[in-house]
């Protein structure tokens, strides 16, 4: 990726919804090597895909929770059992193979606490192979951001 590259992904990283025409204008370029620019970053994966960035407490889910798991065995059997039925709950933003004493990281969202002992009862514990669970709520949060730091110099 050259310097241009990355001005198209900031840019898009910004505004998904921005034109060819105005991403051209925006990055320095006219529009055909702009769009054939932007047709070889999706081809090469490095554009993945667009959604809609939503305030999850609008939409009534005002608890986030970061679980640590530790597994009984930590060998590739394990870890794929646990990664597809984790991919069965909804309530799971994101999850992480880590390192260190806790074998997985999850960020879950929840309406409220309620809510997140059943999803704990009913979905999480009821995944075989878990040894141990740690809970923290998360009170606020402090940077959030979802633009990758793309250097342009």
């Amino acid at each position: 990726m050259d310097q241009i590259d990355r001005k198209i992904v900031r840019a898009l990283q910004q505004d998904g919804r921005i034109t060819v025409l105005d991403l051209a204008e925006k990055v320095g370029l006219s529009p055909t090597p702009c769009a054939r620019r932007l047709d070889r970053l999706r081809r090469d994966e490095v554009i993945t895909g667009y959604s809609a960035q939503v305030d999850p407490e609008k939409l009534g889910f005002g608890v986030t929770i970061f679980v640590s798991v530790e597994l009984e065995k930590q060998d590739r059997n394990a870890i794929d059992a646990f990664e597809r039925a984790i991919l069965r709950c909804d309530e799971v933003m994101e999850c992480y193979l880590m390192t260190g004493s806790r074998d997985i990281l999850l960020r879950v969202v929840a309406r409220d606490l309620t809510a997140f002992d059943a999803f704990l009862e009913n979905r999480l514990m009821q995944i075989p192979g878990i040894r141990n669970l740690r809970s923290n709520f998360a009170l606020r949060a402090m940077v959030k951001r979802d633009v990758l730091p793309m250097a342009t110099g």
